[in-house]
């Protein structure tokens, strides 16, 4: 099988995942949008996407928190374009409690799209990455996946679940020409965080803009957000030959959260 380049991107409509499709468009790698927009709203972004760098994109819609969900959306990829060859594991959900208020259906809801469908999109994908000799599997975790927060059991479990499982998937594939790594973003000024932004100004009695960087402070001695392109370069310097020996790692880019 010829070495061909074809990237899936989950929750790829916004935010990281749509700051990830733009940095491996540039590099001119196919795409296969991701997201739970219509159909018709995620066929004018791959539209985009096609016009913009040349490259083919299609849009699938899915609910990866549902195991059948995923498998029909990778059939689905395969029959109308082809294998994914650069899987890149990207849809998130938040929510934040103390332990003994944190609603279960919330908990199973956090593990079933930001661990789960990994699990899911990796095992469907890895066949086709191991025929033709060549793959990358990188699985967006979060600082989250190497330190803890308070109220944040749910999403600390998923994150360090993720990087546990990557660590396995490298192990298995080394000698198959497959990697498996994971990124771990600090702050983000994504949609995600919204929630916490209102929340810490509530708490703080301070404005929006302030609370942003009052969250900032509170963690990483870097003054200023992670840019999501700057993450979508990472992803994109991890599909390369450069990054061929790295395999099992999990990159913090964090602003130094984790250098404490």
């Amino acid at each position: 099988m010829s070495r061909i380049k074809r990237a899936l991107i989950t929750g790829s409509t916004s935010g990281i995942g749509l700051a990830i499709a733009h940095q491996l468009a540039v590099a001119g790698i196919d795409l296969v949008l991701h997201g739970l927009e219509p159909q018709v709203e995620g066929d004018k972004l791959a539209e985009a996407f096609h016009k913009q760098h040349g490259v083919e994109a299609v849009y699938v819609q899915a609910d990866i928190s549902q195991a059948d969900t995923i498998v029909q959306m990778m059939e689905q990829i395969e029959s109308q374009v082809g294998p994914v060859t650069i899987l890149v594991n990207n849809a998130g959900i938040q929510h934040t409690a103390p332990i003994e208020q944190f609603p279960v259906d919330k908990w199973d809801q956090i593990l079933a799209v930001n661990l789960s469908a990994a699990f899911h999109t990796t095992r469907l994908a890895v066949p086709a990455m191991v025929a033709q000799g060549w793959g990358r599997i990188i699985n967006i975790s979060s600082v989250h996946g190497l330190v803890a927060s308070v109220h944040k059991a749910a999403y600390c479990a998923a994150k360090h679940g993720l990087i546990g499982m990557t660590k396995v998937t490298a192990l298995e594939l080394a000698a198959k020409g497959v990697t498996a790594n994971c990124i771990c973003p600090g702050w983000t000024d994504t949609p995600l965080l919204v929630e916490q932004f209102k929340a810490f100004a509530r708490e703080h009695n301070t404005g929006y803009e302030e609370a942003k960087q009052g969250l900032i402070k509170a963690k990483a001695p870097y003054p200023d957000f992670v840019s999501p392109a700057d993450i979508g370069q990472l992803v994109l310097f991890l599909c390369s030959d450069a990054a061929k020996a790295i395999t099992g790692t999990s990159m913090p880019i964090d602003g130094g959260w984790t250098a404490h």
